[in-house]
């Protein structure tokens, strides 16, 4: 049956696919498609792990049958005979099976696609034992897991989607796939770059949470704030995913899956058109030249800021090195070898082109690993221990850093970024670090290069002491997303307050146009590089303001460029003033983008 789920529309594209639903914490399971040779090595991998299980199991019971009445429950007997029913039942393993046979799933993909089968099937049953033995085979299959990544040849890496096009509509292994979940972390998002999905929905989130702004940035088709798409969505189902109208149609006739077929191909044909301006630079009508720079969260991204016509990195979301590293078996920070490396990595695939590392911004939605810090339980994270505020918390760390991009700046041209200042105080002790960072590598006899030394504009504070922070850096970057938050007292992430996220706040709009003058008046860069620099809707208002300098995901670089080269800021200098007097400047922004 044909039926549609309404989201929050966060990002433009289309995506088809069969639906990979995922339940909560299943997440970190590797997802790829296996060479069709491999099928019988796959299965064999399965039938190891599941004899394992049955031997695991077998050696409690015998321990089990030692112990005396009532040192034991009855019951706990009975549950280790559920468990090897269910390891032996044959309509679990030909299901499983199934997705190893027909779909080249992995044998990690394979147990958890049809747990989640199954597992709808018990929750129809009438009879409540029959229902609650769900659980149960949630158990087993965690074992079997276990099990699994013990064997030699598990793979823990995600392998890249290679041969699954966009578009594909063909019933074959090879068909797209997209990822229907509750929710995605940073990292999860992180790890989708390499994923075997076109698309993803989620249960939860807004347009200006952090998993629609990855979204956006990296022009994944996306739809949040699905409700119960997670739970309404049947695993394989065929799932279109309109990111721009917000919508998931889910069992589409083969019409409306072609319909769709065409409007995803006129969208590639756009992006075809778009990247013939990737050589041109970015100079408006009236010969204002205007810096299209790229965020990045690894070392890789690089290339792809190359391949989009970027002229430097303005952002290097250094925390990504950060995250995620204990499921990966790796120790819980990276140490100061293993960030030279990433660094220069960086600086090197940008070829000679300036790279703008930010120091770790760690907390509110992009955690550590549980336990990394020791005060995550906070009643509001955003306004906790993050940021700059950790880093010095954690002098050791930070110098660490410190050294680590002081060592990659002998590389290459590199501008340090210092994320969520706000206290005069922290100021002068962030330099007082930088310098002993430096201190420390002459007395090590360890070579380094000259920085530029810039802080992130992000709180109101920051904001409104413009003028102190331009005696001590050398240029100031924008971060738009939290100086909206921080300034209407919104949590971006909270879907009962987001919809009071506004960018286009009189007074937001107005502090961000003033951090920009008074920058120039000192003869002092600044950039931005939140989500507005991004979006093409606010490029002319912020051509208008005076900005030169922009940063964004080099997804949207192209985009941008092309109302850059079709702006004269001479008009929009004028039109940007009375958008800044005004007490509704969305009304303004509204009427511009119909005329435009």
């Amino acid at each position: 049956m044909t039926f549609a789920i309404v989201g929050q529309a966060v990002s433009r594209g289309v995506a088809i696919g069969r639906a990979v639903v995922v339940a909560s914490g299943r997440l970190d399971v590797d997802h790829y498609f296996i060479d069709p040779e491999k099928t019988t090595s796959e299965l064999e991998r399965l039938g190891r792990a599941k004899d394992d299980v049955i031997q695991e199991i077998e050696r409690v019971k015998t321990q089990v049958s030692t112990l005396s009445a009532h040192e034991v429950p009855a019951e706990l007997t009975a549950l280790l005979d559920v468990h090897l029913m269910l390891l032996s039942d044959e309509s679990i393993a030909e299901g499983v099976k199934q997705w190893v046979v027909d779909r080249r799933y992995n044998a990690e993909w394979a147990l958890v696609a049809q747990l989640d089968v199954l597992s709808r099937q018990f929750e129809e049953m009438q009879d409540p034992y029959l229902r609650e033995r769900k659980a149960d085979l949630a158990q087993v299959v965690e074992r079997m897991l276990a099990a699994l990544r013990g064997h030699e040849g598990s793979l823990l890496q995600r392998s890249p989607r290679t041969s699954s096009q966009p578009g594909l509509l063909e019933d074959s292994p090879e068909v797209p796939l997209v990822l229907v979940a509750h929710d995605l972390s940073p990292a999860d998002l992180l790890q989708f770059k390499q994923s075997v999905f076109s698309g993803f929905v989620t249960d939860v989130g807004g347009k200006t949470s952090h998993t629609a702004i990855v979204a956006r940035s990296m022009d994944i088709p996306a739809v949040v704030g699905a409700r119960a798409s997670s739970s309404t969505i049947r695993q394989d189902d065929w799932v279109i995913i309109d990111g721009e109208a917000g919508v998931v149609v889910v069992n589409p006739t083969q019409a409306v899956r072609e319909e769709y077929l065409l409007k995803q191909q006129s969208l590639a044909k756009a992006r075809g058109r778009l990247r013939k301006l990737r050589d041109t630079p970015a100079i408006t009508l009236d010969g204002q030249r205007v810096l299209l720079e790229a965020n990045i969260e690894l070392p890789q991204d690089a290339e792809h800021a190359v391949a989009a016509g970027a002229v430097g990195v303005g952002l290097f979301r250094s925390e990504f090195l950060f995250m995620g590293r204990v499921s990966q078996g790796l120790t819980p920070l990276p140490n100061e070898e293993e960030q030279v490396q990433a660094y220069t990595q960086a600086i090197e695939r940008m070829e000679g082109m300036p790279v703008t590392i930010r120091t770790v911004d760690i907390g509110a939605d992009k955690p550590l690993d549980r336990g990394m810090r020791g005060g995550d339980e906070h009643l509001n994270p955003a306004l906790g221990l993050r940021a700059i505020r950790w880093s010095l918390a954690e002098p050791n760390m930070f110098l660490a850093q410190l050294r680590a991009i002081l060592r990659a700046a002998a590389h290459g041209k590199v501008n340090l970024l210092i994320p969520m200042l706000s206290h005069p105080q922290e100021i002068h002790k962030t330099l007082q670090m930088v310098q002993l960072a430096r201190e420390q590598l002459d007395q090590q006899g360890m070579v380094y290069g000259p920085i530029q030394l810039g802080a992130m504009i992000e709180v109101p504070a920051a904001a409104l002491m413009v003028p102190y922070f331009l005696r001590y850096f050398d240029f100031l970057s924008i971060g738009t997303n939290d100086l909206i938050q921080y300034t209407l007292a919104v949590d971006r992430v909270d879907e009962s307050v987001s919809h009071l996220y506004d960018s286009a706040h009189p007074v937001v709009l107005r502090l961000i146009a003033q951090i920009i003058q008074q920058a120039q008046q000192a003869g002092k860069g600044v950039s931005v590089c939140g989500e507005m620099a991004g979006d093409v809707a606010w490029t002319r208002l912020l051509l208008g303001m005076g900005l030169r300098r922009f940063s964004m995901h080099p997804s949207q670089i192209l985009t941008i460029k092309e109302q850059v080269l079709t702006s004269n800021t001479q008009e929009l200098a004028e039109w940007a003033q009375v958008v800044l007097q005004s007490d509704d400047p969305a009304q303004l922004l509204r009427q511009a983008a119909q005329v435009a």
